[in-house]
């Protein structure tokens, strides 16, 4: 009788290893998966600004100088998953607790083409503005734009859309209940 039962009891605990050991492998394999997506893009925006400057408070310059540029920003934002492991993973049953790094902007690019002199008027005593001050004028408005994110919930978007996707892959990965947090928060 003890044989068969050391038989059965054998059985058992391969059978909880196995089970076990197969979701451990199931977890690597999903924590390896998200991390080879890497910049997890999940929210594109597209933005339209107005930059303007006035050079008439200089009181040795005669006469004024404006300039009115417009322009379009292209923004992504999302989640970076390069450096996540198993240790934002937390397993209780079917039951899956993520907790993700906060999102962040990925990039910010102003097409060239997108960038358009509205308005420029120069006083007849002075010079036009140069390249380098037409260039110090759009590295504020990229500046202004990144300060915007905030305001616009760009990285809340970014958040919010990065958990309703990962929340349904996880569950069609074979986890009931899928519970997503960002670090930080």
């Amino acid at each position: 009788m003890k044989p068969l039962r050391f038989i059965y009891f054998s059985l058992f605990l391969i059978a909880i290893c196995s089970t076990s050991c197969k979701k451990k492998n199931h977890l690597n394999q999903t924590v390896l998966a998200l991390k080879r997506t890497g910049q997890f893009v999940t929210a594109e925006f597209t933005l339209g600004k107005i930059v303007k400057t006035s050079d008439d408070k200089t009181w040795y310059k005669i006469g004024d100088r404006k300039i009115l540029i417009s322009l379009e920003a292209h923004l992504k934002a999302g989640i970076n998953l390069l450096n996540i492991n198993e240790n934002n993973f937390a397993v209780d049953g079917s039951d899956l607790s993520v907790t993700l790094p906060p999102a962040e902007i990925f990039s910010l690019s102003i097409p060239p083409e997108k960038i358009k002199l509205e308005h420029q008027e120069i006083g007849i005593l002075r010079s036009d503005f140069s390249a380098a001050e037409r260039e110090e004028l759009l590295t504020q408005a990229e500046v202004q734009i990144r300060n915007l994110a905030d305001s616009l919930r760009i990285l809340e978007i970014a958040e919010e859309n990065a958990e309703l996707f990962l929340e349904k892959l996880l569950q069609q990965s074979g986890y009931e209940k899928v519970r997503i947090t960002f670090s930080g928060k």
